[in-house]
């Protein structure tokens, strides 16, 4: 009985976490919209960058740890994705800006 349970988590729980890393993209791109409508200055965050970063230590951490690398990947992007979008970024008035 645990076995099928385990199971069934391992299969499922990638797909899990894909869709909640979709909704984590489609909120922050339906906040960016409103924002813009709203005139708001755009405020940057690490988003992109945690999400790269959670890929690489899930895979990683998976790969140790002898685990499936779906679970790692997706687990490490959602991690990462989160983590980094709650960073924001210092905006300098001057630099390489794009308006």
């Amino acid at each position: 009985m645990m076995n099928n349970i385990l199971d069934f988590l391992n299969a499922a729980l990638p797909w899990i976490v894909m869709g909640a890393v979709l909704a984590v993209f489609f909120a922050r791109e339906a906040k960016r919209k409103k924002g813009k409508k709203d005139h708001q200055k755009k405020k940057d965050d690490y988003g992109s960058e945690g999400m790269a970063l959670g890929m690489c230590f899930g895979a990683a951490i998976a790969t140790a740890l002898h685990r499936d690398i779906g679970l790692g990947l997706s687990l490490g992007m959602l991690l990462g994705s989160v983590i980094g979008a709650s960073m924001e970024k210092k905006n300098d008035d001057e630099g390489d800006h794009d308006d």
